[in-house]
């Protein structure tokens, strides 16, 4: 259990001395975030502001897990590794999108099909290497069940298996993009669902069947590849977000851009296809399920009946419209996240309880 806190508070503490530094040398370059004209007009004085900012948690977390290998002498997991690498790739897509928007002077970064192409590219090779690096037990990384707080139903197939990790991953980190338009909204929620699984992770070791000859009862226990591998990067993801947010709080000193939405939204997807938790991600991430929602229905009623449901998608952006402040949308938006990471957590402690 060293390896939690040692990555936790790596990750933090590499976050809070290092995102400072790189303020300086994004403010030193001019990359400074672009405002849309059609946004809240509270908006306008975030004009320059520093973007890019999840470079700092995405080295934060992988050096967080490095370290922690080094000094607790454990080698490090393929599960854990698909997961960085997952975290890694989709931030690397979001870095070029920055780049391009910052350079070429444009709010849109890269073209809709590039991104997509490169977020493809980097899902496939997640779900293609997440079936394979079987252990002694003939477990790999991920499974072609489906799963909630456990696996459930017949095999899909590797071929399907591919497509649903696709949507999972995409989903997941354009809902964190969307969500990611106040100032500490998206990293704070980020924090809460990697802290659940951090206990997940934890949780799932300690009944897991590899483990069976000692429990209570083998019947509840977890047959996940490498769970406390997967709850020490949770706890380096968790620490690196926590102590970024003491930058991207309001008022913001730095934003983390598409580089660390799309960073984050990958690793959350990797975490539930790899602890078997996937349809129970929709509930531990709830606010960004809840604000991806919003653009959909606006978008779907705009274009079946020429109204809009909300004065402005994402959903954040209706209550600012409405006059709410940008820091009470922030609070209330986290106290629905906490709740749905409540209610998740509930499940998945009732449906090991009920096998029981």
């Amino acid at each position: 259990m060293r390896q939690i806190l040692f990555a936790g508070v790596i990750g933090m503490f590499l976050t809070v001395i290092g995102t400072p530094l790189l303020i300086k040398l994004l403010a030193r370059k001019g990359y400074g975030q672009f405002i849309r004209d059609d946004g809240p007009r509270g908006h306008a004085g975030k004009k320059g502001t520093p973007t890019m900012g999840g470079i700092s948690f995405i080295l934060a977390t992988l050096i967080a897990y490095a370290l922690t290998k080094v000094i607790t002498g454990e080698e490090p997991s393929f599960s854990g590794l698909l997961v960085l690498f997952l975290m890694a790739g989709m931030g690397l897509v979001g870095y070029l999108d920055d780049y391009i928007k910052i350079v070429k002077r444009r709010s849109l970064g890269l073209r809709a099909k590039a991104k997509m192409a490169g977020q493809l590219i980097v899902g496939i090779a997640f779900a293609v290497l997440a079936l394979q690096f079987k252990d002694s037990r003939g477990l790999t990384p991920a499974s072609t069940k489906l799963s909630f707080v456990t696996d459930f139903g017949w095999a899909i197939g590797p071929v399907l298996f591919v497509v649903w990790a696709l949507f999972m991953i995409l989903a997941m980190s354009n809902g964190v993009n969307l969500t990611d338009g106040l100032d500490g909204l998206a990293t704070g929620a980020a924090v809460m669902v990697f802290g659940a699984y951090t206990f997940i992770g934890v949780w799932q070791h300690q009944e897991s069947c590899a483990n069976a000859v000692t429990l209570t009862n083998p019947n509840a226990c977890f047959e996940v590849r490498d769970p406390l591998d997967l709850a020490v990067v949770a706890s380096a993801l968790m620490g690196a977000c926590f102590g970024f947010l003491w930058w991207n709080t309001s008022p913001a000193k730095i934003f983390m851009g598409d580089t660390g939405s799309l960073a984050l939204g990958g690793a959350l997807a990797g975490l539930a296809i790899c602890s078997r938790t996937e349809f129970l991600m929709a509930l531990l991430g709830g606010l960004f399920v809840l604000i991806t929602m919003s653009v959909v229905i606006q978008v779907g009623s705009f274009k079946l009946t020429g109204k809009r449901v909300f004065r402005m998608a994402p959903l954040q952006h209706h209550f600012e419209l409405k006059g709410w402040s940008e820091v009470l949308v922030v609070v209330r938006f986290w106290i629905i996240q906490g709740m749905c990471v409540i209610v998740g957590l509930g499940l998945f402690y009732a449906g090991w309880a009920a096998d029981k």
